[in-house]
């Protein structure tokens, strides 16, 4: 396996996401950041209109469909691939429509299975993640026996559903939920143990971008935990994570960029 890795720039248009909420609502102000997010490395860029932080409440789906619409059409043309955060079909139906080839499911097709069908049909990858319960339920009490080996039959359930629905096992990454339903502990033995996931032998999605297990390792705000998610991106890379999604796109990726080399020994770091 190559050392091949993209970065994916987060674009929340909501008013309550857990670090940005309400920064990017104004569709200018999301478009504007999409740009300044691939100037800065980002090679995907995912939009979403419906928070997914711990006790989020849902949004309905002419809202969501309000938020991000005009903000996939000013971001057409920004020579990143696009993806749509979101568990609603009609959601991704308006977006794969103005040009997003990748669609970002954090219920992992339990919402909303024709989701999978709906890739296929247009020839979309597909992001698969596990969490347990929704948003508003999902950190009262989660509880696993083995962390890492429930996520990963769950996944590969998930990656199964998929494939007979019609896409290709190459076309769907798999992400392991980085506080979705995990306690610290949780989150850390799946950082430990992320070669199980990758051996799966999908592309590996890695999202700890300024999360609470960060805070309370390092004791920082929210907007001071750039360390602590530059530390779990570059060993997850390491691990076989190929896929880091994060806020702060330029710091982010210049360690990704030498932890890659300094894996291969060599500059450029090839991909063979």
């Amino acid at each position: 396996m190559g050392l091949m890795h993209r970065v994916m720039g987060i674009v929340n248009v909501t008013p309550d996401s857990f670090s940005d909420g309400g920064a990017f609502l104004d569709p200018r102000a999301a478009i504007a950041h999409g740009y300044r997010l691939v100037a800065e490395g980002a090679a995907i860029l995912d939009i979403g209109g419906e928070s997914t932080r711990p006790g989020a409440a849902p949004v309905d789906e002419a809202t969501e469909l309000r938020r991000i619409v005009p903000v996939f059409e000013g971001l057409a043309d920004t020579g990143a691939q696009l993806s749509i955060d979101t568990v609603k079909p009609a959601v991704a139906r308006a977006a794969i429509e103005r040009g997003a080839t990748l669609v970002n499911d954090v219920s992992g097709l339990r919402r909303a299975p024709e989701l999978a069908a709906l890739a296929a049909e247009h020839g979309c990858e597909l992001c698969v993640m596990h969490s347990i319960g929704d948003p508003l339920t999902m950190q009262r009490d989660p509880h696993y026996d083995d962390v890492v080996s429930e996520v990963k039959a769950f996944l590969e359930d998930r990656l199964a559903f998929a494939v007979a629905e019609g896409v290709p096992q190459e076309r769907v990454l798999l992400d392991p939920g980085i506080g979705f339903g995990k306690t610290i502990d949780h989150n850390l033995q799946l950082l430990q143990r992320l070669d199980e996931i990758v051996a799966i032998g999908c592309r590996v999605v890695i999202g700890t971008s300024r999360k609470s297990f960060l805070g309370t390792i390092a004791g920082r705000d929210v907007d001071q935990r750039l360390g602590g998610t530059i530390a779990t991106n570059v060993m997850a890379l390491e691990r076989g994570s190929s896929v880091f999604r994060v806020h702060d796109v330029a710091p982010v990726a210049d360690a990704l960029a030498v932890a890659a080399a300094t894996l291969a020994g060599r500059w450029p770091p090839t991909t063979t």
